[in-house]
Order: structure tokens, then C-alpha cells, then sequence
């Protein structure tokens, strides 16, 4: 008899094979490992799991279909709520989130719900059961700006209540950062995203690619000229952020957001695209949250020996565990309580090397971590020919800047109301890392979801 203190152990490829491809290293749960997982859930009445969860998914219902093989009545209960299952269930804190508040895990280890979700939609997606699509339409317009997680949440949940929704994509695949951002070994963009996409699009929602708001059309133009009642802003935070370190602009230094947009949404890991990128063979990643790992092991998958230098230790690295995990297991070298100070460049003003120097933890600062504190004459040198620096993102000020009335704060956030994503300007809300600055999907998508909702309710006022 299985320990229902214990979860099913998930299948992943070997970590000395998944360094040299581009394959997803999580293979996932096949229906009898399901059903086993799911057998472990408790079925709490005052379920705390679905407290956890940004976008509310009922967890208990879902899973007891999943425990009876009822998989296409679990992809429904899913899809009341969440828009990109299959997404959620791969890149999703989840155990911070749903799995951090699951009573299972108080004696034992919490049910995995991520997986499970994960295993729903896989096996909707292979046995093409598709979201129930709409059955009343307002004909009322709606814009949504970005198809990233945010986006494609909002425009689904407002197709569902009767809306004449369009996304506006800048780039020329829609995804948002689950194209350009996420890795292929992580998130697989054909067999997943772009089926995701297709979901969406099966509500009644169209998408229009190269469309640059702020650029091609502004958003007043968008509710004065053609028609939208409403917009919804989720474009993101693409902006990357710099130490402003000698050295950061020469050559063999990247940001993360570009490093990760020429590899994942450019195909430049592929010997059959002509995308141009830095096959280093010594890597320094600056950093360390998700996007640090994922740019890491990019660059160990292209062929590089690679370090993480992170300036606090291992017990402050904003990374899921999980990534951490992996990212050790394939051969990722962690050079923690380590701080730059210097890019060093050669003759030809290219990358020779990284000076740092090493930290040590004193009082807690504002986000309540320990403040990093350099350790005078411990300076040292890491050879080096390529450096990618993932030290978080900013929203672009194109959009607020082109739109009349829209309040941003000191970061250049947009400004918007929490509950109904409300901005300044009347009929304009807005959510995601556009308002909070770079954060989760999924926390992208609670607040899509919330836009939608906020978005229902103004226009039904309206009539």
C-alpha cells in the first residue's frame, strides 16, 4: 500500500542527459500515478488550498474527479476558473501558493496539485476537449493590450460574459512572456502555449500581432476611434534593470529578457534558425530569481560552464526550489554571498572576466531579508566570456506616456485599483507586472481575472 504521508514521485528526464536538450525535464504523471496522487487529498470541506490560488480553482472538486478517472469532468471544474491549466501546472509557485496552505502537508507532504492540474489539461488537450464556448454575446467591445498571462486571462474570462474581445500583441507570436521568457525545458511552446492560445481563441477572441500600442494606435484612439468601451492594459514589465557597473556595455553582456527572448521566441538553440547569440563557454548569471535560473540553464544547454552569482545566500534565492533543485543536478555552479563590482573587458572591448566580492548577512532590510553587507579586501576574479543579468524587469513607459490620464507611480507602474483593476482614466484598467512590476504568472492571471470581473461590472453600470 502506497504512504499517503508521501506524494508520487514525478518521472524527469536524467539530469546528465537533460543538460544537453532542450526537452521538458519534467515528464509529468500518467493516469494511474494521478489517480494515486489525487486518492491522497483529503477533501477538506474548508478547503485552505483554494485560498492559496490567485484565480480561485475549486482544488477539492477537480481532484475528486481525478481520483474517480473522471478527467474530462476535472478539466471542467478546472476551467471554470483558470484559463491556462496546462501552464499553471508547470511554472506555478505552487508551493508557496495552493500546496503551501494543503492540510496533507502539515504531517506529511502536501498533495501535488500543480502536477495533478498539470495531468488535466495534458490529457484535455491530448483527447481534444476543449473550454465550453460562450453562449450569449453582447456584441460590446472590449481591447486587451498583451497576450501574456494577464492578457489571455482577462480576454478569456470576457469572452465567457458575451464580450467582442481583441488582444493587441506587440510581438509577432502571442504568448507574451510564456514565449519570449520561459524556456523550452520548461514550457513547451508548440505542444502547450500555442495550444493555450488556441483555447482562448476558441472563446471568440481574436488576436492582432505587431501591434505596438503607444506606436501603431494609442489607446485613445482604440475608445475614441474604433469603438472599445473598455482596455485592458496587462502588458507586462520588459524592461530590464542594470547594476550600472563598469564594464556593462561591452560586448558578452546580455540582459536576461533578451538573452531568453533570442533562445526561446527566436529559436536560437536550434541549428535550423539564423537567430545570432553568444555561445559562451564561461557564463556568469547575475541574479537570483526563476528568470536567473532559466537563463542559467539555458546557457549550460548551449554548451557553457555556468555560475549564479547571487549576493545573499542560499536561504534568501528567490527561485522556486525546484528550479534551485535542478538547476544543482545539472551541473550549475552557485556563487552565493557574491556581489559584482566590475565587468572586465579586453582589448577588443568584449567580456574577459567578472570581478566580485564576497558578502556577508547583517540586519534585516526592508523586505525583511538580511541586508547583504561586502567584506572589505575580498575581492576576487571569475574568468569569464559572457554575462546575463537577471536582476529584475520594469514596465516600458511607452504605453502610460502615449495614454491622457493615466496615473503611474514612482516605478513607472501603472496605477490601479487591487479589487477591480481600475486605472485614473474612465474605462481603462489595467493588471499584471504592468501594475505590480515583474512577478508570477499566475499572479498575473489572478489579477487578469480580476480586470475581467471589474471590467463586467463597469460596462454593465454603463448600459
Amino acid at each position: 500500500m502506497a504512504d499517503v504521508l508521501k506524494k508520487v514521485p514525478v518521472r524527469e528526464q536524467d539530469p546528465q542527459v537533460r543538460a544537453t536538450n532542450f526537452d521538458e525535464v519534467c515528464l509529468g504523471y500518467n493516469k494511474e500515478e494521478a489517480m494515486e496522487e489525487a486518492a491522497r487529498c483529503l477533501n477538506c470541506k474548508n478547503a485552505k488550498c483554494i485560498e492559496g490560488c490567485p484565480v480561485n480553482i475549486n482544488i477539492p472538486a477537480f481532484i475528486k474527479e481525478v481520483k474517480e478517472g473522471k478527467f474530462e469532468d476535472a478539466y471542467k471544474v478546472i476551467s471554470e476558473s483558470s484559463a491556462l491549466p496546462a501552464i499553471c501546472g508547470r511554472v506555478c509557485p505552487q508551493e508557496s501558493q495552493c500546496e503551501g496552505k494543503c492540510i496533507r502537508g502539515i504531517k506529511g507532504e502536501a498533495v501535488s496539485i500543480g502536477k495533478l492540474e498539470r495531468f488535466v489539461a495534458d490529457w484535455a488537450r491530448e483527447n481534444g476537449i476543449k473550454p465550453p464556448a460562450p453562449e450569449n454575446r453582447t456584441g460590446r467591445k472590449v481591447a486587451v493590450i498583451g497576450s501574456g498571462p494577464a492578457g489571455l486571462t482577462c480576454a478569456g474570462d470576457l469572452a465567457k460574459y458575451g464580450y467582442d474581445v481583441t488582444i493587441f500583441e506587440a510581438l509577432h507570436e502571442p504568448g507574451g512572456v510564456l514565449v519570449y521568457g520561459i524556456p523550452e525545458f520548461r514550457l513547451p511552446k508548440l505542444d502547450v502555449v500555442a495550444k493555450e492560445v488556441e483555447n482562448v481563441k476558441s472563446l471568440g477572441v481574436k488576436i492582432e500581432t505587431n501591434v505596438i500600442i503607444g506606436k501603431s494606435i494609442t489607446i485613445d484612439e482604440l475608445m475614441d476611434e474604433e469603438g472599445f468601451e473598455a482596455v485592458f492594459i496587462g502588458s507586462g514589465a520588459g524592461l530590464p534593470m542594470f547594476m550600472g557597473i563598469p564594464g556593462e556595455t561591452a560586448k558578452g553582456v546580455f540582459s536576461a529578457n533578451e538573452y531568453l527572448t533570442r533562445n526561446n521566441l527566436m529559436k536560437a538553440f536550434r541549428e535550423d534558425y539564423d537567430t545570432p547569440i553568444v555561445h559562451g563557454k564561461k557564463v556568469a548569471v547575475v541574479g537570483g530569481g526563476n528568470v536567473a535560473m532559466d537563463a542559467a540553464r539555458t546557457a549550460l544547454r548551449l554548451g557553457a560552464e555556468v555560475h549564479i552569482v547571487y549576493r545573499r545566500s542560499e536561504a534568501e534565492l528567490p527561485a522556486r526550489a525546484e528550479e534551485v533543485h535542478h538547476a544543482k543536478e545539472e551541473g550549475i555552479i552557485f556563487d552565493l554571498l557574491t556581489n559584482p563590482k566590475e565587468i572586465l573587458v579586453d582589448e577588443n572591448d568584449s567580456v574577459c572576466g567578472i570581478r566580485c566580492i564576497r558578502m556577508e548577512l547583517g540586519e534585516p532590510d526592508a523586505s525583511g531579508r538580511r541586508r547583504p553587507v561586502e567584506i572589505p579586501g575580498s575581492e576576487f576574479d571569475i574568468d569569464v566570456d559572457t554575462v546575463i543579468m537577471s536582476l529584475g524587469t520594469s514596465p516600458n513607459p511607452l504605453i502610460s506616456s502615449t495614454t491622457i490620464g493615466l496615473d503611474v507611480n514612482k516605478r513607472k507602474c501603472i496605477v490601479a485599483d487591487d479589487t477591480t483593476g481600475q486605472t485614473s482614466k474612465d474605462g481603462v484598467f489595467a493588471g499584471g507586472d504592468a501594475v505590480t512590476g515583474a512577478a508570477t504568472v499566475i499572479l498575473a492571471m489572478g489579477a487578469g481575472k480580476a480586470a475581467a470581473k471589474g471590467i463586467h461590472e463597469f460596462l454593465s453600470a454603463k448600459n
